[in-house]
């Protein structure tokens, strides 16, 4: 019979890596995408350290068996706005991300787990001051998880959007260099920054380029003159799966992706959502 003992609620940054590490074999078993495994999230958890009010690390855990890994896991992010609480997906705000697919995930190894998780996640809003809102995006259709969650939260609405994918077109342009070496990377990696809307991206760009280029999950395609580049793009490769991810210059094109799901529950007052009650 499955475990039903609660599920954990563990915060912090030193103990969330820990748990993104243990959740390692369940990431695999589910496939979850590149951007919801445990480098990505690192890069997330590591981008946020460099910067204020940048929120807490949540993980919500169901236990499997002993020494055994989890049986379901969410990665959050706790942010206050003054007095409301905002829980999102760890990493669902942060730039940038690619498109065309759903990037995020709510691991869960079967349904029972699912409903656990959702239980996790609801003591996780109750145990939060004040008003709290939840808002979670780009999970897949047919998430057991989010629809548990909907299921336990009268005010929850889910919405689907249409996701935009990234093109590869580069070899419109002539000759194209495509290579796994990072040092490529290092070479054009200013070009591609320079395209980046602020800061922010430049430096999560930046780290998780780097750190996947590390682990051969990134392909760097360049269409240049000399020195002149004409076109570039980052491609996340996992095994024969290759999702382009970030580019500049020609080249590049844009198509309509898979639909992303959101769930999201309105800010409330005192008790924070119907059913939940706060400390």
């Amino acid at each position: 019979m499955p475990d039903r003992a609660a599920a954990r609620l563990v915060s912090g940054r030193a103990p969330v890596l820990r748990e993104l590490l243990a959740a390692g074999p369940l990431m695999a078993r589910l496939s979850a995408p590149v951007t919801a495994r445990g480098p990505w999230l690192t890069a997330v958890l590591n981008e946020a350290a460099t910067r204020r009010l940048s929120g807490r690390p949540v993980a919500v855990v169901v236990d499997g068996g002993t020494d055994g890994p989890p049986r379901a896991a969410a990665f959050l992010s706790v942010r206050r706005r003054g007095p409301l609480a905002v829980v999102e997906l760890l990493g669902q705000s942060t730039a940038p991300l690619p498109g065309g697919r759903p990037p995020s995930r709510l691991l869960a190894r079967d349904d029972d787990a699912a409903e656990q998780l959702a239980a996790g996640v609801v003591q996780l809003l109750g145990s939060l001051h004040g008003p709290v809102s939840l808002r979670l995006a780009g999970l897949p259709l047919g998430d057991p998880t989010s629809r548990a969650l909907a299921a336990r939260l009268p005010t929850a609405v889910l919405a689907n959007v249409r996701s935009t994918r990234l093109v590869d077109q580069l070899d419109a342009l002539g000759p194209v260099l495509r290579t796994n070496d990072p040092a490529v990377l290092e070479r054009w990696l200013p070009h591609l920054l320079d395209a980046a809307p602020d800061a922010r991206a430049r430096g999560f760009l930046r780290a998780a380029a780097r750190l996947h280029a590390a682990l051969g999950q990134l392909e760097v395609a360049v269409a240049a003159d000399g020195e002149a580049l004409r076109g570039a793009l980052l491609t996340l490769v996992d095994g024969a799966d290759r999702w382009p991810w970030w580019g500049t210059g020609a080249g590049l094109g844009a198509e309509m992706g898979a639909p992303l799901v959101g769930l999201a529950v309105p800010a409330r007052g005192w008790p924070p959502l119907p059913g939940v009650s706060g400390r």
